[in-house]
């Protein structure tokens, strides 16, 4: 089972730059973020909250996994 969570982004209105429509993208577990809202590693390389309203969660499979991770 994968540690590591991730999302597929289904709404990017407000964050083009940021964020692609159906795109894959990893969480970062953040206990202090606001009821609603993740915590994304986006297309700036960084991490920022969004509403978890604009994604989906995925489970993915540790080899699939490790080869995303391996592509960053």
């Amino acid at each position: 089972m994968s540690l590591k969570k991730w999302v597929i982004c289904t709404d990017n209105d407000g964050y083009p730059a940021s964020l692609e429509h159906r795109k894959l993208y990893e969480t970062i577990d953040d206990d202090g973020a606001p009821d609603g809202w993740i915590r994304v590693i986006d297309e700036s390389g960084e991490d920022y909250l969004y509403p978890a309203s604009r994604f989906m969660p995925m489970q993915i499979e540790t080899p699939l996994e490790a080869r995303l991770l391996s592509m960053a």
